[in-house]
């Protein structure tokens, strides 16, 4: 049953936001919030208001302000709030915890006294000049408990896994450090993908790969039948302890920059990028091979070590002819987790650096949670008409 709910901006609403731009913006928020959390109520209680119906599953009970400090300044929201105190909604709290832990982040900076003046500024705007460290313990505490069970709940069967990593710097011992975060997408039952977990540690070597690829299948990951990474410093030979038997895809996206590095003069990069694209572009295998012999034949007198080169790396990224034709464009590349990178990129520029690998853990781990959410309730990423 759906239930319609006025969703209109007020008149006098919309003249202010002409008027003023970006000064009403609380306002705005205030709004929106309020009105997707009457929906999530009458969605709970499975009735309109006032709505008589035998499948009414309780009653409203008014509303409970609630004061949040936005990027936008304290807003106050209107709570709704049901009899039996059984109902909170959710379009209060999805886009807090992420926000949060960027807030966090920058206040154990302040707290430890190694923040710049542009981390103090940022931390005085967003969370308020008297910040103690109790007080941070605290809010760290309550925030690392909803993200260590996040990080740590079930898994099941998943047909396909993107692995890939990326960079933070982090203050380690009076040393700033570069500390690997290690990512891992699967796509479930339902075609949708989801964020399986994140590691953060201070290297990205084989040890930490493995823990982390066990970490997942100790959780219950099965079904694997692709995996699809760059050739990561250590996943290789991690990827074949824990997934001995998956047949791997190397990104093409990365394939095709390595290949430069091997292009003896310039004039020849954007012709042996088309000739490259040309063999992750065939209709099948066997042409993608005749088009890589071609290929590297061509290159074997002009370019020899270009020609070595792709010789032994191009039929890496050559498994996904393996697989259904609708799932190739998805499976080939690991462009899919850029989004991931995207926004972390985006949030921990703020940061500049973190204080500790827990504080880095905490906000990426908050990031990815919210994005995997939003997979989990959009589009089909995949179709998996015939199952697995």
């Amino acid at each position: 049953m759906t239930y319609k709910t006025d969703c209109t901006l007020p008149d006098e609403l919309l003249e202010q936001i002409a008027n003023q731009g970006l000064d009403v913006l609380p306002e705005l928020i205030r709004t929106v919030i309020n009105t997707a959390m009457q929906i999530e109520r009458q969605q709970y209680l499975n009735a309109g208001p006032y709505e008589r119906s035998p499948e009414r599953r309780g009653h409203a009970n008014g509303y409970k302000p609630k004061t949040v400090t936005t990027r936008g300044g304290q807003v106050t929201f209107d709570v709704p709030q049901v009899r039996d105190s059984s109902f909170y909604p959710q379009a209060l709290e999805k886009g807090l915890r992420s926000e949060r832990a960027l807030k966090l982040a920058l206040a154990e900076m302040y707290v430890q006294g190694v923040s710049t003046r542009r981390v103090a500024a940022i931390t005085e705007k967003l969370i308020g000049k008297e910040v103690t460290s109790v007080q941070v313990s605290r809010a760290v505490a309550e925030l690392d408990r909803q993200l260590q069970a996040w990080r740590e709940r079930p898994l099941g069967r998943y047909k396909y896994l993107w692995l890939d990593a990326r960079y933070e710097k982090v203050r380690v011992d009076g040393m700033v450090r570069d500390a690997a975060v290690l990512m891992a997408a699967g796509l479930n039952l339902d075609g949708k993908r989801e964020v399986l977990g994140i590691s953060v540690s201070l290297s990205e070597a084989e040890i930490h790969w493995r823990s982390y690829l066990e970490s997942l299948t100790q959780r219950g990951l099965t079904g694997v039948e692709l995996i699809t990474s760059d050739d990561h410093a250590g996943l290789d030979k991690a990827r074949k302890a824990v997934f001995g038997g998956v047949p791997w895809q190397r990104c093409q996206f990365h394939l095709q920059q390595n290949a430069q590095a091997y292009v003896p003069r310039r004039a020849l990069k954007s012709e042996v990028a088309a000739d490259i694209r040309a063999v992750f572009n065939a209709r099948h295998r066997q042409e993608a091979e005749e088009l890589l012999a071609s290929a590297v034949q061509k290159y074997a007198t002009i370019a020899s070590d270009l020609a070595d080169w792709m010789e032994e790396n191009i039929p890496e990224g050559l498994t996904v002819f393996s697989f259904p034709e609708n799932h190739r464009r998805r499976l080939r590349t690991t462009n899919g987790l850029e989004r991931l990178n995207r926004e972390i990129r985006r949030r921990t520029r703020v940061a500049v650096l973190f204080p500790n690998s827990a504080s880095c853990l905490r906000l990426v781990t908050a990031i990815v949670m919210e994005i995997s959410e939003e997979w989990q309730t959009g589009r089909i990423y995949l179709c998996l008409d015939h199952g697995f």
